[in-house]
This record gives C-alpha cells, sequence and structure tokens, in this order.
C-alpha cells in the first residue's frame, strides 16, 4: 500500500507542478496595466459595501472609498448593514454629514425577520436595485483601497470594454507566523487568478475586488439559481457571466487597483474563513475549476498520509522530504513574480517552512468545506 501512494502522489504531483508551470507562464506574459496621466474619466460607478459589526474599522476603511481622487460627481457608496449589533449603523450615518454620495440601507427593513442562507447576496441585490451607476463595484467593510483604485477602473473599462472585471486583493502583514501564512497562501490564489482570467481558462476572482456592468448583472438573472449557497457572490456569478459574454471577462492587472484587508486574527476564524470559501467548491459550474481543486486536494491529501506513514518506513521521510520539496520548488517559481508584484518578496523566505501546515490545512479545510458547518460573522452556515 505504501507504495501504490507514492505511485499515486508521484503522478498526481506531476500533473499538479505541470499545472503550476502553466500559471506561471501565463502570469508572466500578463502585462502590466498603467492608468494614463491625462486621462478624462468617464464610468459611473455605485460601489457596493456589504457590513456586519464593523464598528471598529468601518470609518476609517470607507474614508478611503470616499476620498478617491475621482470625480465624486461619477460615483456613489451604497453601504448595506446586514443585522450589525454593535454600532456600525451609527457610524455610517457620521459619516454621512460628511459625504452626501454615501448612502445607507438596513437589510432589516427589508428581510422582517426572515432567515436566508445567503445575507450578502440579497444585501448586493437590494443595492444593485436602488444604485444609480452604470458599473457596480463591490467591495468588503473591512477593505482599504488606493485614491486612484476608481481611476485604474475607468481607465480598465474604456481601453479593454469588458463587462466583468477581476482584480486583486492582499491581506495586510503584522509579520506573526498566522499573518505571513495567510499572506502566502493568499497571494497564491490571487497569483493563479491573474493567470488564469487574463487567459480566458477560469472564473476565478474574489469578491473584494470585482466589477460588473449593471444591465449585465440584470441580463444573466443576478444571483437567481445561486441564491442558496451562502458564499459564491464573486465566482458563481462570474461564470453566469462569462456563459453569456465569453471573451468579455478581465483582469485588472495594477497596483492602484489592489485592495488590502487585514488577515484572520486566529487560527479559529482563518479556518472558518477558508472552510466557508472551501464550502462552494461543488457548487461551480465552471468545472475545470472543480477537476482543479480536486486535484489539489488529492496531493495534499496525499502528502499528509504519507507525512503520517513515513516513520514507519525505511527512507519514509526522506521520500516524503523529496516529494514535498519538488511541490514546494514548483510552487516558488510562481510565487516569486507573484509576491514581487505585491511587494512581499521577503515574505517567501517563510514558504518553504510552512508547506506542513499548509498541507495539513488544506486537508483539514476542504473536508469540512464539503461535509462541516461553520460559522461567519455571528451566523452558524450549513
Amino acid at each position: 500500500m505504501y507504495w501504490i501512494a507514492i505511485i499515486l502522489t508521484v503522478v498526481l504531483l506531476s500533473v499538479y507542478c505541470l499545472l503550476i508551470v502553466w500559471y506561471r507562464q501565463w502570469f508572466l506574459r500578463l502585462p502590466l496595466f498603467r492608468i494614463e496621466p491625462n486621462a478624462v474619466p468617464a464610468t459611473r460607478f455605485s460601489i457596493i459595501i456589504p457590513a456586519r459589526d464593523e464598528e471598529e474599522n468601518i470609518q476609517s476603511r470607507l474614508r478611503t472609498v470616499l476620498q478617491q481622487q475621482y470625480p465624486a460627481e461619477l460615483f456613489e457608496v451604497i453601504v448595506i448593514n446586514d443585522h450589525s449589533t454593535d454600532q456600525t449603523e451609527n457610524s455610517i450615518r457620521l459619516l454621512q454629514r460628511e459625504y452626501a454620495h454615501l448612502h445607507l440601507i438596513n437589510l432589516t427593513d427589508h428581510l422582517q425577520g426572515a432567515q436566508i442562507n445567503a445575507y450578502k447576496k440579497k444585501a448586493i441585490e437590494l443595492a444593485i436595485a436602488q444604485s444609480t451607476g452604470t458599473w457596480i463595484v463591490t467591495t468588503d467593510a473591512d477593505c482599504e483601497v488606493t485614491e486612484h483604485w476608481l481611476s485604474a477602473m475607468d481607465a480598465y473599462i474604456c481601453e479593454k470594454r469588458p463587462v466583468f472585471i477581476a482584480a486583486p486583493v492582499m491581506f495586510t502583514n503584522d509579520h506573526s507566523f498566522l499573518s505571513v501564512f495567510q499572506l502566502l497562501d493568499f497571494i497564491s490564489l490571487q497569483g493563479i487568478t491573474a493567470a488564469a482570467v487574463s487567459a480566458g481558462y477560469h472564473t476565478m476572482c474574489n469578491g473584494a475586488n470585482i466589477a460588473y456592468r449593471k444591465d449585465v448583472f440584470d441580463e444573466v438573472g443576478g444571483f437567481s439559481g445561486i441564491d442558496r449557497i451562502a458564499s459564491g457572490d464573486d465566482m458563481l456569478l462570474m461564470y453566469k457571466i462569462k456563459q453569456k459574454y465569453p471573451g468579455r471577462l478581465g483582469y485588472l492587472f495594477c497596483k492602484e487597483a489592489i485592495v488590502t484587508t487585514a488577515p484572520m486574527p486566529n487560527w479559529k476564524s482563518f479556518f472558518n474563513q477558508r472552510i466557508r470559501w472551501a464550502s462552494k467548491a461543488d457548487s461551480y459550474r465552471d468545472k475545470t475549476i472543480f477537476w482543479i481543486l480536486a486535484l489539489v486536494y488529492a496531493v495534499n491529501l496525499l502528502l499528509l498520509v504519507l507525512l503520517l506513514i513515513s516513520p514507519f518506513r525505511e527512507n519514509g521521510f526522506s521520500n516524503w522530504l523529496l516529494l514535498a520539496g519538488c511541490k514546494t520548488l514548483v510552487e516558488l517559481s510562481l510565487m516569486i513574480p507573484v509576491a514581487r508584484f505585491y511587494r512581499q518578496s521577503r515574505a517567501l523566505i517563510w514558504f518553504p517552512l510552512m508547506q506542513p501546515v499548509h498541507i495539513i490545512y488544506t486537508v483539514i479545510a476542504g473536508w469540512l468545506g464539503k461535509f462541516g458547518t461553520y460559522y461567519w460573522k455571528g451566523r452558524r452556515v450549513t
């Protein structure tokens, strides 16, 4: 059985490494998008931000969105208060005294006590129905944006004429082990997203930084058909739009477009976040993503099994180190240019040391995402 596991690991790991090499080539071919200095703003945006229990940071985060180097008459910000139990609503109302283009919707006024599974999707739908922009931009209440964020979006829209835009997201780093681990794990996903979307291969994105035409959202029926799934307001919607408009999706590979957010503060919240992400895996209609996720899970599961039984086999740990080392080196070949884009190259020194933790977390989060439940924003989600 041991050698069968070794052979199976070698085969699947070889396929995985080839896939990473493809992603690397796609990423290296992706040109950096630059904003023309004399560009005239032309797009009217509605920025939609669901918020739940965000009183601690929401004012400072919202100010980065509201204080854009972009004409105030060309964008509005709509915050949907999702049953907050703290002072989130009052914090937003205080900001409304300073910014006329900041609007607030209370989700409780529309649900009237009804219990649903996809609160975030419902919040976004309500905001879109009341929006005035031709383009919808979504981000999260705990995110910060650059002052040229909307200018980058506008320039890309005017030049490329897409109907859907995925854009980069990054975790901040306080240099703790958990923070660095999340940073590296997340920018690896972001690198793959940039590579795959730009190549027209996957429908991958993160809802903290996406944009789409409002009329296109309506054309594809919004979240209908995916509205029972708690997450998926980003990738599942992206796939629906791709089916209607193939070849009209783009990736905004621009440093001014990077959105930053804080990592999870502890391991429990980190696992809940990743379980939430993994929970939508079998809902992807883009089956290439499903099978790639299955491949990633199988490779990590086999490596974990081999690690656990290696003490009982002659040269078992040496064999494991060889396989894990090959995986790490190939992943580093992609991570180096990705980390350079995000200005996080120094953090890569920790990447090989974090490989065992990454293997364990991938297996646990993937399993619980399929068969378990998780808690998010104080809610239990099944």
